[in-house]
């Protein structure tokens, strides 16, 4: 017997086999699965009522709350594609992204009025605004908004699974692109169900934990917990926006497992001045993603919460689940060595094959040393980019990322940088995530990045742009010194420029394009 692998299998599970648990927490509000299924049923409903035709974009611009969740499966069971938008956008942004996608609907939450009356009337497709909840009255609106329409409809029936094709788009998530416009990544059912699979074997989930969705759900497929914490029953506790002193309260008060975080969002946890009035024991797991970790943080998570906490790897285009770093067991590694593993970009999940290969495309040997370009293939890697005919960055049967890294014998990745951010310094090559783990090593430092920047002599050097982390500060002259004692001389910085804060993306990635504009 052969059945279609869809993410919808995965809300019927968690209806008929969860039904009565709480499922979905949000702001003082809760759902249990069997509530949570009918809502997503609702929306479907709204959806087929405006007689969209099949594989119909539909554009989510909303904080991180439960309609986002419940557009996950809502959106599917009306047979369209989910298209969510990362609210910190510009508007030029989001009118390329809903141009480009065709979208037929546009829901936002109210907050977001302005910038979309902005461009609405450069708006080619879209045919449907439905505010989340009630706003000003708008003749461009729906009459009836998100939250009453949701509390007043009817439900959809259930989507016959057999007739779901497994090959066609579920989701559709635009990259945040460098220098060109955002490209769409296409999703299928069969990347979401497989991806859900086996990131959640990777990760040990299981029915009794509870997730903190500290990643916003409009980022990267919100790194595949819609599908893989629904399928198993686990409990999700949404947060509107990311702060430290919520994620505390949260975490005591719902009795949370297991959360993602980027390595800014885990500086402001740990520096949070009121940590230790929180009970944080139930915590047994803390996933590192969105840049490069270190050893000194993973130490600081595992003691500060007394879990395991390990780094991973990721690409819109793979689900986005790519590597995990726990420590195998065999290894038996202690100590530093552990500590050093854990920070690394680690090892496949079932499903994914990777390869190192040099600029002609050829394999590169796993000795820990050679540097060459991953290459990745799975269950999780994407249909496409939307409106193109190929993928454009595979070569055959392999993604090509344009992250360069080695592997080791025992199979662990370790990136060195982008090809893009690589810096090419008098011939000499600079990774400029090498500086920056030096650089975050310094007890002064709680944030930082290092770019190029033009030299008359070398072409171009590195500029390390920090944020301090101590009431006392830190001067440039003292973190040259530092690097000096840690990199090959024409590897450290020439130029320090200590700043407030660093430009950052939804989840609280540093955004190196920005800082490469300004110089």
């Amino acid at each position: 017997m052969r059945v279609p692998l869809t993410p919808l299998r995965f809300l019927y599970r968690a209806r008929d086999q969860f039904g009565s648990k709480v499922g979905i927490v949000d702001a003082g509000r809760s759902w249990t699965y069997r509530e949570f299924s009918r809502r997503c049923h609702r929306l479907a409903a709204i959806l087929s009522s405006w007689r969209l035709p099949a594989g119909s974009r539909v554009a989510l611009l909303s904080y991180n709350q439960h309609p986002l969740l419940e557009a996950y499966y809502g959106v599917p069971l009306a047979g369209g594609i989910l298209l969510p938008l990362n609210t910190r956008l510009r508007a030029a942004d989001f009118r390329h992204i809903l141009n480009d996608a065709e979208a037929r609907v546009l829901i936002l939450h109210p907050d977001f009025l302005p910038v979309v009356e902005e461009i609405r009337r450069d708006l080619h497709s879209v045919r449907r605004f439905l505010l989340l909840e009630p706003g000003p009255s708008l003749d461009w609106v729906e009459p009836d908004s998100y939250r009453r329409l949701m509390e007043t409809g009817e439900c959809a029936p259930d989507r016959d699974i057999a007739g779901v094709d497994e090959e066609d788009v579920a989701e559709l998530f635009y990259t945040s692109g460098t220098t060109a416009l955002p490209k769409g990544v296409m999703l299928t059912h069969r990347n979401l169900y497989l991806h859900a699979l086996e990131v959640s074997l990777a990760l040990g989930i299981r029915e009794e934990d509870t997730q903190l969705h500290t990643i916003p759900l409009f980022h990267v497929n919100g790194w595949g917990t819609p599908q893989f914490l629904t399928c198993l029953g686990g409990r999700h506790v949404l947060m509107k926006r990311f702060h430290p002193g919520d994620a505390y309260r949260l975490i005591q008060e719902h009795g949370v497992t297991f959360f993602f975080l980027v390595p800014t969002m885990a500086i402001s946890l740990l520096n949070h001045s009121e940590r230790d009035r929180y009970d944080t024991s139930s915590v047994r797991l803390i996933n590192l993603g969105g840049a490069a970790a270190n050893p000194r943080l993973v130490e600081r998570l595992e003691a500060a919460f007394d879990c395991r906490c390990v780094a991973g790897y990721g690409l819109t285009e793979c689900s986005p689940v790519v590597t995990l770093s726990f420590p195998k067991s065999h290894l038996a590694v202690r100590g530093e060595r552990r500590l050093a593993l854990q920070s690394m970009t680690g090892y496949p999940i079932p499903g994914v094959e990777l390869a190192l290969l040099d600029g002609q495309g050829r394999s590169l040997p796993w000795n820990g040393s050679d540097l060459g370009e991953i290459a990745i293939r799975g269950d999780g890697v994407m249909k496409g980019y939307w409106g193109q005919a190929e993928p454009e960055p595979t070569a055959g049967n392999w993604l090509r990322t344009g992250d360069l890294a080695t592997i080791d014998p025992d199979g662990y990745v370790q990136i060195v940088d982008r090809k893009k951010d690589i810096i090419v310094s008098g011939g000499e090559n600079i990774s400029s995530l090498e500086v920056e783990r030096v650089l975050l090593a310094h007890p002064g430092v709680l944030e930082c990045a290092v770019i190029p920047v033009p030299d008359q002599h070398w072409g171009e050097i590195p500029k390390a742009v920090v944020v301090p982390g101590t009431p006392d500060g830190v001067t440039p002259k003292e973190l040259v010194s530092w690097c000096r004692r840690r990199l090959a001389s024409f590897k450290v910085p020439r130029i320090v420029e200590l700043v407030s804060d660093l430009p950052k993306g939804g989840t609280g990635k540093i955004l190196k394009r920005e800082l490469r504009k300004r110089g």
